[in-house]
């Protein structure tokens, strides 16, 4: 049996704990390099490595050895993110890789919570991401990163304020202190599209942007003309959610856009007190869409005082020690698995086509 069929053999019975499956499943490249009696064993991984847990490379070194004796082993995980097929075939979003949206059907179920632990936990990994802001009226993501440095004006271009190792940008940084926006729908499309193109993201392997709740021409307009590799969708467990959360996939199915997965926010709660754990919203819904429409269920998230509190303290729970940091980690790994799965886009071979506004 050759070195590569005992390699492939080797992934295809180790396990990935925090995935739960086995290495040869994930959009992992194993490369193979020989020196002498030196065996390297290189895992080029599509999404960042660092989500992964460390155990495996021991096991990894440890069954090569006792596969190939003859052979001194060494293993070693990389990280390799590349761009990704979206609905508009030959356009890219310039400095970026791959666009994602974060939608819900309905306001109330923690979109931009998620939104910006995602984030977080991704350039924990050590990804370069970023994170757009496209709620005009009602801006949060100031308020969940932290108070930023003010944003910068270079060459009529925006560059984006960087907080948490996130480069952010939002509404809420360039009208600080002033009225409220009241703009109609076309308007704010419109606005939204221009920001992000007039933004100087600097090379970014994700941009998450916040989508407005709902699924209405704001949205559709947006999703219609943004290259987006794929969507994220939040709900919480209760029907009255998991109805819009169904529109919400419905309406990425019609624009021919990739979703990633489910994200199911406030799945259960844990007393402080007594630590019983109750289903307060029910229990469920998010697994039952993720069975109707054939999408994954990313991950599932606690009701937790901590991540309501550091969300209006500006330190994503991601980034804390706190226990809840893990649900984060899971449903982060598996949206960034599972784009890692799709068909690359070759539009970066060619000069990038900006988002220009109708």
């Amino acid at each position: 049996m050759s070195i590569d069929h005992v390699i492939l053999e080797i992934l295809q019975h180790t396990n990935e704990p925090s995935l739960n499956t086995t290495l040869d499943q994930l959009p992992i490249k194993p490369i193979i390099t020989l020196q002498g009696n030196n065996l390297m064993l290189e895992l080029a991984c599509g999404f960042p490595s660092k989500l992964l847990s460390g155990g495996t490379q021991d096991a990894l070194k440890l069954a090569i050895q006792e596969a190939l004796p003859d052979y001194t082993a060494s293993v070693r995980y990389t990280t390799k993110i590349k761009a990704h097929e979206t609905q508009l075939p030959g356009k890219a979003l310039r400095g970026v890789k791959n666009v994602i949206a974060v939608a819900s059907g309905k306001g109330g179920v923690g979109k931009s919570t998620v939104a910006v632990n995602i984030a977080s936990t991704l350039a924990k990994a050590g990804a370069r991401v970023g994170i757009l802001d496209a709620d005009i009226y009602g801006p949060s993501i100031p308020l969940m990163m932290g108070t930023p440095p003010s944003v910068k004006v270079v060459n009529d271009k925006y560059q984006p304020v960087m907080v948490h190792g996130v480069q952010a940008m939002s509404i809420g940084y360039l009208t600080k202190d002033e009225p409220a926006l009241i703009w109609r729908g076309p308007m704010l499309a419109k606005s939204l599209i221009q920001m992000l193109d007039i933004t100087l993201w600097d090379e970014l392997d994700y941009l998450l942007i916040d989508l407005p709740p709902g699924t209405g021409d704001i949205q559709l307009s947006l999703v219609q003309k943004i290259p987006l590799a794929g969507a994220v969708i939040v709900t919480t467990p209760q029907s009255v959610a998991t109805l819009d959360a169904e529109k919400a996939i419905k309406m990425f199915n019609k624009t021919n856009i990739k979703v990633l997965g489910i994200v199911e926010n406030m799945s259960t709660h844990v007393c402080s007190n007594c630590n019983h754990e109750e289903t307060i919203f029910g229990a469920g819904g998010a697994q039952s869409i993720s069975d109707t429409f054939q999408v994954p269920l990313l991950g599932q998230l606690p009701l937790s005082q901590q991540i309501s509190k550091d969300g209006d303290s500006g330190n994503p729970t991601a980034l804390s020690r706190a226990i809840e940091a893990d649900s984060f980690a899971v449903a982060t790994t598996n949206m960034a698995v599972e784009l890692a799965k799709n068909k690359l886009n070759y539009a970066g071979k060619i000069p990038p086509v900006s988002v220009e506004p109708s």
